[in-house]
């Protein structure tokens, strides 16, 4: 039975964690679900991506009794080993299409790593967000300490880092870094989908490049890439449809 799969519905496209026997611990059928999604999303007629799973809690991380096999293995596999969970969380920031995490239950280890490196978080009101790591006696991986120090105070992080403490969906989302707080994360992750359906594919994806790059350019070496960006947009099929739906005041139909 496999441990993950890719769902699609219309535009959309679901990585569906389906482990709940280990609450969506990461598995290589996990692994192989979201490297086939970020395939599939290069496909134009894929508009958004939902990254939630089954049994009631989102991804708890790394099998620990996996982590213990690694032991034995030399510095050069450990590593490989590692890398290959930062390339798909690298992935996920890379995508060209929105994506959006529901979580419920919770967040732990490397899967608080996946959910953050989503575009968009729906929880539960219950769900937890821990980084758990020092527990197991190691230390955060996949870019947690990136992710979490760009959208947290520092004193928040060391907290999560180096004590385990969850942090709850609702004090995230106080924060800004959940978005929505929902009693069915999947149904209103999917509504979500349906509106980035309805709007300029691709000017999206340059959207959700410039917010990535803004963490690491300098102003003016972001101001420099939102300039080329406006400059090769505007001249581009999504720009006259919507600049002409906007000015006859109708709603614009992208392609």
């Amino acid at each position: 039975m496999t441990l993950a799969r890719v769902d699609q519905q219309g535009s959309t496209l679901t990585i569906m964690n389906a482990n709940p026997a280990r609450r969506g611990a990461l598995s290589p059928d996990l692994y192989a679900a979201i490297r086939e999604a970020l395939e599939r999303a290069q496909d134009p007629k894929v508009r958004a991506i939902i990254f939630a799973s089954e049994g009631g809690f989102f991804c708890s991380g790394g099998d620990l009794n996996t982590l213990k096999e690694r032991a034995a293995l030399s510095l050069e596999q450990r590593r490989a080993k590692v890398q290959e969970l930062h390339d798909l969380v690298a992935g996920l920031r890379a995508a060209p299409v929105p994506i959006i995490a529901a979580v419920e239950g919770g967040a732990a280890g490397a899967g608080l790593s996946l959910a953050l490196a989503c575009d968009m978080i729906v929880a539960t009101q219950g769900a937890k967000f821990t980084a758990s790591y020092v527990k197991a006696g190691v230390v955060p991986d996949a870019g947690l300490t990136s992710a979490l120090s760009r959208m947290l105070p520092r004193q928040l992080v060391s907290e999560m880092c180096l004590l385990a403490r969850s942090v709850a969906a609702g004090r995230l989302a106080d924060l800004g870094v959940v978005n929505l707080i929902a009693e069915d994360p999947l149904a209103e992750a999917q509504v979500l989908a349906d509106t980035f359906a309805k709007g300029p594919r691709k000017a999206q994806g340059i959207i959700k490049g410039l917010v990535s790059s803004a963490y690491e350019l300098s102003e003016t070496e972001q101001l420099v890439a939102e300039r080329e960006a406006m400059i090769r947009a505007v001249v581009d099929t999504e720009a006259q449809i919507g600049i002409t739906a906007f000015l006859s005041k109708q709603t614009p139909e992208y392609p």
